[in-house]
């Protein structure tokens, strides 16, 4: 027998989780139409009919398909940002300086350059004269997202003298184009086909590595 006001908190709790298992299911299949059928081309019902919710059920939990685009983009984003940045190792000399920007480096370019987060980025940019705040969303949550993380992990680098520059963010701007620049432009433009193999990925990123030490390398570790 359960203690008196424990039935109404039960019942509570199992529809929360009823009803995020529906959001996370709307979600999933929102995905699913905006990137086959792009945004202006995603239909509702057929968000509702994949998500096997019906299409007021929908509208309760996301009051447009401008807002259900936006959780989409927060849901992905988060999952690459999560992925992408798994904390700064144990770096005390130049091999393992070393090591880590090119783990970093391969991990973001196998992330980036999936699929579906190319097609999300084209679906902003053909958005985004529409709507400008879902641009700036994207940027906040990838890009500018980057430097924050790799500005902050290169302050630290810079205190134990194995990085030297006057600007942490600019540091980590450099470092992001050369690793992003030239495979992602080829994908955005090109489409999966342009998707480079993960040899092709792993030369490329000890390439940028490789230039980015030599403009950045304390002088005490050359």
């Amino acid at each position: 027998m359960l203690i008196p006001g424990m039935e109404a908190d039960l019942a509570e709790r199992r529809a929360g989780t009823r009803s995020e298992r529906k959001q996370a299911a709307i979600v999933g299949a929102a995905a699913e139409v905006f990137l086959s059928t792009g945004y202006a081309g995603a239909s509702m019902d057929e968000i509702a009919s994949r998500s096997g919710v019906s299409k007021q059920t929908v509208y309760k939990h996301f009051s447009s398909k401008e807002a259900l685009f936006v959780a989409v983009l927060t849901q992905m984003m988060g999952e690459a940002d999560t992925a992408v940045h798994t904390g700064l190792p144990q770096v005390e000399n130049r091999a393992q300086l070393e090591a880590y920007l090119l783990d970093y480096a391969v991990r973001q370019l196998t992330i980036v350059l999936t699929p579906g987060l190319m097609q999300l980025r084209r679906l902003v940019i053909a958005e985004a004269q529409r709507f400008p705040e879902l641009a700036k969303l994207l940027y906040a949550r990838g890009p500018a997202r980057a430097l924050e993380v790799m500005g902050s992990a290169f302050e630290q680098l810079a205190g134990k003298k194995l990085l030297q520059f006057s600007d942490a963010t600019v540091a980590a701007s450099q470092f992001n184009w050369l690793v992003m620049a030239d495979p992602v432009n080829r994908v955005m433009m090109l489409g999966d086909a342009a998707i480079p193999t993960k040899q092709q990925i792993h030369r490329h990123a000890e390439a940028a590595v490789t230039t980015f030490l030599a403009a950045f390398l304390h002088p005490d570790k050359r």
